[in-house]
């Protein structure tokens, strides 16, 4: 005979929207609520449900300039040397750049933005 075992957490959670009288939709969340299954029509939206960019990479906040370099190079799918050659400078600028250790002036500002199809203001 086969012990009980606790259940997997296998289940994914999943979100369902319905469209049908109002009777159906109240006996829905009716059903909904006896199977403990959350209602989002009736949840208040809050502050916490959204997040700034600096929340999602902390990096932004020391490092804003290295990480749209970043961002944009991994956009054009260009690698560090791809765009060094690009704007005619040695790669490890580009390095230095992305980890915060050089600066970016409005000149290069100006290349980096033309070689990834991004507006120079983002870098300064």
């Amino acid at each position: 005979m086969q012990a009980l075992t606790k259940k997997r957490p296998t289940e994914k959670l999943v979100e369902v929207r319905f469209r049908g009288t109002v009777s159906s939709v109240n006996k829905l969340r009716r059903t909904a609520r006896a199977l403990h299954v959350i209602d989002l029509s009736e949840r208040k939206i809050t502050d916490k449900d959204y997040y700034t960019p600096e929340e999602l990479s902390p990096e932004l906040k020391t490092n804003r300039a290295g990480v749209c370099i970043r961002g944009g190079r991994v956009k054009e799918g260009l690698t560090q040397k791809q765009l060094a050659e690009q704007i005619g400078i040695a790669q490890h600028h580009i390095s230095e750049m992305e980890n915060g250790k050089r600066s970016v002036g409005r000149e290069m500002a100006k290349k980096l933005a033309e070689a990834l199809n991004v507006d120079y203001r983002v870098f300064l």
